[in-house]
């Protein structure tokens, strides 16, 4: 375990780049963890972190022990910092004090959609995001395409949010979504408040690619007019629509009950 107490250590210096800008971890291919539920999922799902971060005091915690004494045992990375200069870097108020250094997982697009996926167009927020990798996960959803313009998906707030989902899902970014729904070969399922097609007339017993648009504007008129079916999910209350994590939700999870029944 190598330990840091001084703000002008170069590995500190970078480390804090890291953590404050979303352009610095783009241009590394890195991205950080913080907090023992991600880190102890990332660990069972996918192995060492090129890097584990603690701070001295946590140390003390029976669960972050136990992580680091796994990783010192198989020679894995710890850096511990003094609890001052953890904090400084942490993005998480009243963190637990353990972090993940992570090579951003960077894949080659497929050359088609053949299986469950979720095409996000735009959809800003980092919260909606998340969620909605939450909710892909658990439905069992294996791929999630995004669009230029959608919330980096390695960012802080998205993966606090989709609570390690992105460990069990392919996940593609800056991806041109007109050309890959345009050479699906599964249906295309665009959502809309103003669809004809009720999300529950839907025969969803087989792969479909979701697609869910900007949380004002809605999917792009590219998207809808290329989509095999555009899709309303009914409502009885007197407002215009749903928020775009719950469309998601409702969406994935009524393809589970027909699978399941």
């Amino acid at each position: 375990m190598k330990h840091i107490t001084s703000r002008d250590n170069a590995q500190y210096k970078e480390l804090s780049k890291l953590a404050t800008n979303s352009q610095a971890r783009r241009k590394a291919g890195r991205s950080l963890l913080d907090g023992v539920h991600l880190c102890e999922t990332w660990l069972e799902l996918r192995g060492h972190p090129e890097q584990a971060i603690v701070a001295e005091g946590a140390l003390q915690n029976p669960e972050v022990a136990a992580i680091i004494a796994r990783l010192e045992a198989d020679h894995a990375h710890v850096l511990c910092l003094s609890d001052q200069l953890y904090h400084a870097v942490s993005q998480v108020e009243h963190g637990v004090g353990l972090m993940f250094l992570i090579e951003t997982p960077n894949k080659d697009v497929p050359h088609a959609l053949s299986v469950n996926a979720v095409l996000l167009d735009n959809v800003q927020d980092p919260g909606n995001v998340g969620s909605i990798l939450r909710s892909a996960a658990a439905a069992g959803v294996k791929e999630v395409y995004c669009a230029p313009g959608t919330a980096f998906c390695w960012s802080p707030k998205v993966l606090r949010a989709a609570m390690g989902a992105h460990f069990v899902l392919d996940i593609y970014e800056n991806v041109d979504l007109p050309a890959l729904v345009q050479g699906a070969q599964i249906a295309t399922l665009a959502t809309s408040g103003y669809a004809a097609e009720q999300l529950y007339q839907l025969d969803l017993k087989r792969p479909v690619a979701w697609i869910f648009g900007h949380e004002g504007q809605g999917v792009s008129d590219t998207l809808l007019n290329g989509a095999t079916h555009r899709v309303i999910v009914p409502h009885l209350g007197n407002v215009e629509s749903l928020n775009v994590a719950a469309c998601a939700a409702v969406c994935f999870f009524e393809q589970v009950r027909q699978n399941l029944g």
